[in-house]
């Protein structure tokens, strides 16, 4: 019934469209759920981990991207906790 009312041009336009709007969202996505289970301060498991951020060394990259920043060769600055 949908297809006889629009014209069939109209349809193939509406392709790149749907296809770069399900990218965008499967894109957000995936970065939400890569939030949710690799960034230190989000902890799902407070009673063995309740302070997953003082676990990381200073060689630990947990920044998507990150630009001028060599991990490799950081020195840890702060006390053991």
């Amino acid at each position: 019934m949908f297809s006889e009312m629009m014209p069939t041009p109209v349809l193939e336009e509406l392709i790149p469209l749907f296809v770069f709007i399900g990218a965008g969202g499967t894109g957000a996505a995936l970065y939400v759920m890569r939030l949710a289970l690799f960034n230190p301060d989000v902890s799902w498991d407070k009673k063995n981990n309740p302070e997953p951020w003082n676990k990381l060394g200073p060689n630990d990259q947990y920044k998507f991207y990150s630009v001028n920043v060599d991990y490799s060769k950081l020195k840890k600055e702060g006390p053991d906790f």
